[in-house]
């Protein structure tokens, strides 16, 4: 697709009884809810993937595939070119998600028993995966300054030291409260963690969803000392709204700890990326950049149009420097999270994500996915506004 519209992305696109976890999920539910709640896109991928695949399914024989020179040329030039991030070859190991990597990098790099850490509210799959590898959860949260969140660095070293913390799970972009950390704040969790012995999970998946005003530096980038301590998870799957196919990739420059993990995700039998994967990922990275580019422009307005709409309201959103996920602060209702859910899904039609379910600090908010048509998002926050 050479030239994108932005009417592409206005297109209602039906989802439903597809096996799609967004509206499928719950049976029996109301057809007429607006699912706002799990973070896919409801936009058809670029049309060069659908071209790939047809490819694919045309040949008819899905026999064992490899991920070939370019494949890994194409991700390569798409982190240099959009974020200055020069990925060798040798340092990048494929797995079919984020979390896939995430939990083999704590089975490899620490034992039963230590302590991870991470800061909440975060992605709730943060914390039931260090739980399952029966690894201590420690939980630094993050402060709300009035304006914007982030870290408490005093409680965040004082928790390293009082747990012996092994491993600090980061997620940069920050997914629920849309932050996209400046290089000083990433530096400074960089030092402490150097400083004691942590290594670092970078969980970098939304770092292609910046707005105007704002840049994300991939932590490994800022000195060769960090590099070395980190893995970074990246993907394409947010990206392009490819989650389904399963495909991500780690990021390892230090070579004993990327042996580690390479041995962790081979205990795990896993093989290889899926041939559809492989030939939907070489598709966007090759031909899906106008698609992106033109689909964070059209996100950019959902931002405004949102925040907007609520302004003056008992219900205020987060500023939104980077994800498609706005944070909305609803602590003005005066109701619990279960409470609010429910009003908002039986009474307004829209389904959201209840903040407590990404942990400490998230009572009183609800996640909303704003990726999606305008007239539906501007439909959302109506019904939204006539039951606050």
């Amino acid at each position: 697709m050479n030239k994108i519209k932005k009417s592409f992305f206005d297109v209602v696109n039906n989802r439903q009884n597809t096996g799609s976890v967004k509206y499928d999920f719950i049976p029996n539910r109301n057809k007429d809810v607006i699912p706002m709640w799990v973070a896919d896109m409801d936009f058809k991928s670029p049309v060069a993937v659908e071209n790939a695949l047809k490819k694919v399914a045309s040949h008819n024989i899905y026999g064992y595939s490899y991920i070939d020179n370019e494949y890994i040329s194409l991700l390569q030039n798409w982190y240099a070119r959009r974020m200055d991030w020069k990925i060798k070859k040798e340092e990048i190991l494929c797995v079919p998600s984020v979390m896939f990597g995430i939990s083999a990098a704590i089975r490899a790099l620490t034992k039963e028993k230590d302590s991870v850490l991470i800061s909440q509210p975060v992605y709730y799959p943060f914390m039931d995966i260090v739980k399952d590898n029966n690894r201590k959860l420690v939980v630094s949260p993050l402060v709300f300054n009035g304006k914007r969140y982030e870290f408490d660095f005093k409680d965040f070293e004082n928790k390293i030291k009082q747990n012996r913390v092994k491993m600090y799970i980061l997620c940069s972009p920050h997914n629920p409260v849309s932050r996209v950390w400046t290089k000083q704040e990433l530096l400074s969790v960089a030092k402490i963690c150097i400083k004691h012995n942590v290594i670092i999970v970078s969980d970098e998946i939304h770092s292609d969803f910046v707005y105007e005003n704002y840049k994300h530096y991939p932590i490994c980038t800022l000195s060769k000392k960090i590099a070395e301590n980190t893995i970074t998870a990246i993907a394409p799957t947010k990206t392009f709204n490819l989650a389904g196919l399963q495909a991500a990739h780690l990021v390892i420059q230090n070579k004993n700890i990327r042996e580690k993990v390479v041995k962790a995700v081979n205990a795990t039998g896993f093989h290889v990326l899926t041939k559809p994967a492989i030939q939907a990922v070489k598709a966007v990275y090759k031909d899906g950049e106008k698609w992106f580019d033109t689909l964070l422009k059209y996100l950019q307005q959902n931002r405004d149009i949102l925040i907007k709409s609520f302004a003056g309201t008992k219900v205020s959103v987060q500023d939104m420097e980077g994800t498609y996920l706005a944070w909305l602060n609803c602590k003005q209702l005066n109701l619990s999270c279960e409470s609010i859910e429910r009003l908002f899904l039986k009474k307004a039609g829209v389904w959201l994500h209840k903040g407590s379910t990404f942990g400490v600090g998230g009572e009183g908010y609800m996640r909303l996915n704003l990726a999606c048509p305008q007239k539906v998002l501007i439909k959302a926050i109506k019904q939204i506004k006539q039951v606050i």
